[in-house]
């Protein structure tokens, strides 16, 4: 690394109180045997940052913590015991899991995102917010030729929805399929569940106006009302619609998932927020429903994903609604958090 400076500027949540996230100097990763450096390219605000930020997360934060952990890069060192078929000036993507149990039941069977001592970047262990971060080799993916730096950065987000509305949902071409919640997630949940052939709308509230016009743009329906009418009145027998993938993190949310699935229906919820619910789950029970959590995702999601991006079947410039230089963070979440644009992305060099 040279004898130059030793430190460099990281956007820095340092305590539980709403807005406690500013830019400081931490210092330079050093790389051990089965890592890579990564210099950071891109980085997409996530939901979770957002919160972070606010003060309203619903996991415990190591404090300081350095945010981010969707981002693309270019590695710049590798370590000793690194396959060769890495090499230094390789464009990647990096999975979330900074930290699993090799040993872990999950991870054996290749699930490594349900290893309860699982730990993710700028979640439970310092983030990509950053210009420099060390990576473990089995979490990274190349990113392909047809694939910008910007685009790739919103991997991770994409697995996510994968998981949701592919994986952990049960979707036949002429479904219809609700999204609550036309965040980041739920516009790409809808994109997903359209790849299947699925009916899709997407609802949200009147503030997110502006992204349900991107919505539209993947063939979507929009709402922001009438939503059990569009479940019921517009079906061919009004029994509600086949499923319903919730991407709030409200919980009142699972309430009308549950109202507007037909019977032996299914939910796939992803989004997820400290609320209780204060309402009754016998609805579950009493239409057979299926109740699906979903969370994270593991490598063959990330290859798929990053195969339907090069192949132009997974277009996500829509969603990207402006790139900020890491010193302007703060701009990048208030942008973002404004429901004025879907997605805000930050260049780290």
């Amino acid at each position: 690394m040279g004898s130059g400076v030793r430190t460099q500027p990281a956007v820095t949540c340092f305590a539980p109180e709403r807005y406690s996230v500013e830019i400081r100097e931490i210092g330079l990763p050093e790389i051990g045997e089965d890592e890579v450096l990564l210099e950071v390219v891109n980085i997409g605000v996530c939901g979770s940052d957002l919160h972070m930020w606010l003060g309203d997360q619903s996991w415990k934060v190591p404090y300081p913590l350095v945010l981010g952990h969707e981002f693309s890069g270019i590695i710049r060192e590798t370590g000793t015991r690194v396959s060769p078929a890495w090499k230094t000036g390789d464009r990647v993507v990096s999975e979330t899991a900074a930290v699993v149990d090799p040993n872990s039941p999950m991870t054996r069977r290749g699930l490594y995102n349900l290893d309860p001592g699982r730990k993710g970047f700028g979640g439970a262990v310092d983030g990509s917010m950053t210009r420099l971060v060390a990576v473990p080799e089995r979490i990274l993916h190349r990113v392909p030729e047809r694939v910008s730096m910007q685009e790739a950065a919103l991997t991770e987000p994409c697995c996510v929805a994968y998981n949701a509305a592919v994986k952990n949902a049960d979707i036949e071409p002429g479904d219809r399929v609700l999204v609550l919640g036309p965040g980041p997630i739920g516009i790409l949940c809808a994109i997903m569940a359209r790849m299947q052939g699925a009916i899709v709308a997407v609802a949200g509230l009147e503030r997110d106006r502006k992204r349900l016009e991107i919505a539209r743009q993947y063939d979507c329906e929009t709402l922001t009302n009438d939503i059990e009418s569009w479940a019921f009145d517009s079906g061919p027998d009004r029994l509600g619609v086949e499923g319903v993938i919730d991407t709030t993190g409200v919980s009142a949310s699972l309430e009308t998932a549950m109202k507007v699935v037909r019977p032996a229906g299914w939910i796939s919820k992803v989004g997820w927020g400290p609320q209780p619910n204060n309402f009754s789950l016998d609805p579950i029970v009493q239409k057979n429903i299926r109740l699906q959590g979903s969370f994270s995702h593991n490598w063959p999601m990330w290859e798929r994903v990053l195969q339907l991006m090069s192949c132009g079947r997974l277009d996500v410039k829509p969603i990207i609604g402006g790139i900020w230089p890491l010193e302007s963070w703060d701009e990048a979440f208030r942008t973002m958090h404004s429901g004025d644009i879907v997605k805000s992305v930050l260049k780290a060099n």
